[in-house]
């Protein structure tokens, strides 16, 4: 198929490395935006929105980055922070009465935060509980054991993420993480992404699709992903009832363009981001917080409030492929989204040809 869009002057190579893809059959619908100065310069679109290919995808396409996600469940969380309801270092218990046990007496929602706080996945009493059984879920996580003590280690919070800050937010709040993205966060920073997809908008979004039928099997993150059952199951995702549920660490919806404009303000005193939280919370979600082997991502790892961070960039991406950043060194953003669940290769190469490197490296 023939690539959708523009890429001005300087950025032919972002567009030759993507028609490439999409010329070899590594890529069979996405959209990659690049940003620069407060403006966009690239915006290209390529391939289907649909598994039965008769839609081509358009530069208003909705889809699930899956970890992408979870960026945004933390803003949720910083906001009330920022009001006054939450405190980063207090104990969670101190909110979610239920919450304190088994050792989790002390966790905090700075740990919850940088992938610390010992619960990186739902525990074995879950695995009979469906999918968007969201209450079911965080009662498990209440009562379950820290797998370690908190804050001594670190694994990506896989799919426990967005139910944790949403227990703690109803419980300090009285509001859901879906309610204070929807209408807090994303209409501040004017955001095309949302938590449970509105009616009106369910034309736009992306069917996901395996690039290959053993892909959910071979990824490392495997034994974080298995309770509940269906995370990985395409024919879930491609439902109605989960693209209108909130299971924040996984199923934002968001186009390409919407999210390499906010990596090119998320520095930004002067951006919206600044003006959401604060000076105080904008430097604490951009500073390092930890650095150690994270044993769901399988690499060493820099993590920030809500994002991975390197001496290059600041960055978040999610199984299958998608990923976006802020390029600390060359001072643009870029966001690669795409529904053909494989490896992040092709993000890869994008970057490359911005001049980028997204290898994951912990800061020293």
């Amino acid at each position: 198929m023939k690539v959708e869009g523009f890429a001005e002057d300087g950025y032919d190579a972002v567009r030759q490395v993507f028609q490439r893809l999409l010329d070899d059959g590594r890529e069979t619908g996405a959209g990659v935006s690049v940003w620069r100065e407060g403006r966009e310069v690239v915006r290209l679109s390529g391939g289907w929105a649909d598994t039965g290919r008769q839609h081509p995808w358009r530069d208003d396409t909705l889809v699930q980055p899956y970890s992408l996600s979870k960026t945004f469940a933390t803003l949720a969380a910083l906001v009330a922070v920022r009001d006054g309801a939450l405190d980063l270092d207090e104990p969670i218990a101190t909110y979610w009465r239920e919450y304190g046990v088994r050792g989790k007496e002390h966790t905090s929602l700075r740990q919850v935060l940088t992938h610390q706080a010992g619960q990186p996945r739902f525990p074995t009493e879950a695995a009979n509980l469906d999918l968007l059984d969201d209450a079911g879920l965080r009662a498990s996580l209440a009562h379950a054991t820290p797998e370690y003590v908190p804050g001594t280690s670190l694994g990506e919070h896989a799919l426990t993420y967005g139910h944790l800050i949403d227990g703690i937010l109803r419980a300090s709040t009285g509001t859901t993480l879906g309610e204070m993205f929807n209408n807090v966060v994303r209409p501040a920073l004017d955001l095309d992404a949302w938590f449970g997809v509105p009616d009106h908008d369910l034309r736009r979004v992306a069917d996901l699709e395996y690039a290959k039928e053993d892909w959910p099997q071979k990824l490392h993150a495997a034994p974080w992903l298995q309770i509940p059952a269906g995370t990985l199951d395409i024919q879930q995702a491609n439902s109605r009832a989960w693209r209108q549920s909130v299971f924040a660490a996984v199923n934002l919806h968001t186009t390409a363009t919407a999210m390499a404009r906010f990596f090119s303000f998320v520095t930004s005193e002067g951006g919206p981001l600044h003006a959401l939280l604060g000076p105080r919370l904008h430097t604490e979600l951009l500073s390092s917080q930890v650095t150690g082997h994270d044993e769901v991502f399988g690499t060493r790892i820099t993590w920030t409030l809500g994002f991975v961070r390197d001496h290059g960039k600041i960055a978040k991406g999610g199984i299958g492929g998608s990923a976006a950043w802020w390029s600390l060194n060359h001072h643009h953003a870029c966001a690669y989204l795409t529904r053909r669940l494989d490896d992040h290769s092709r993000a890869a190469e994008i970057a490359t040809a911005l001049g980028d490197d997204l290898t994951v490296v912990g800061e020293d």
